[in-house]
């Protein structure tokens, strides 16, 4: 918590400048007095962003958001998936994921936005998330471009 704390004290403004959206997104209720303040000041100040949409988990699970949107939706008259969609990620405009990064050597989505990433493409690194650095996100894109999306379909080949 305090490594998030120190960032959002001292990243916001190069966001805002960059053009970052920022969202947290988490059970906020069990995070400590005060901490929920300044994240909501954070995703205020980067809102407008259009250049990146920067989500990072605190106290998440896919499962439980997955579980939440069905209740919501059961109430519901009718349900198209995109509104399902909206419930599951609470904002009805957000893009599915393009790039998952998985940093620590794990190779598992561990219950992570498992609704919007279903054509994500994953991208597994040994390095820890405190010292992920703009050299690593560098290769992880590389990596990203040299891939052929399919989003389900044949590859070009195949086809």
């Amino acid at each position: 918590m305090t490594l998030l704390r120190r960032y959002l004290d001292t990243e916001t403004e190069d966001l805002v400048r960059d053009g970052v959206r920022l969202t947290v997104i988490g059970r906020r209720d069990r995070l400590p007095e005060g901490f929920v303040a300044e994240i909501e000041r954070a995703e205020a100040a980067t809102a407008w962003g259009d250049a990146l949409h920067l989500r990072v988990a605190i106290d998440y699970s896919a499962r439980d958001a997955i579980l939440k949107a069905a209740v919501a939706a059961a109430a519901l008259p009718e349900s198209t998936r995109e509104s399902f969609a909206a419930l599951v990620t609470g904002d009805a405009a957000l893009r599915e994921v393009d790039l998952l990064i998985r940093t620590g050597g794990e190779q598992r989505l561990s219950d992570f936005l498992l609704w919007e990433s279903d054509y994500a493409e994953l991208y597994f690194t040994q390095r820890l998330w405190p010292d992920f650095d703009g050299a690593d996100l560098s290769e992880a894109l590389a990596a990203f471009r040299r891939r052929e999306r399919r989003f389900g379909g044949l590859s070009v080949e195949a086809a």
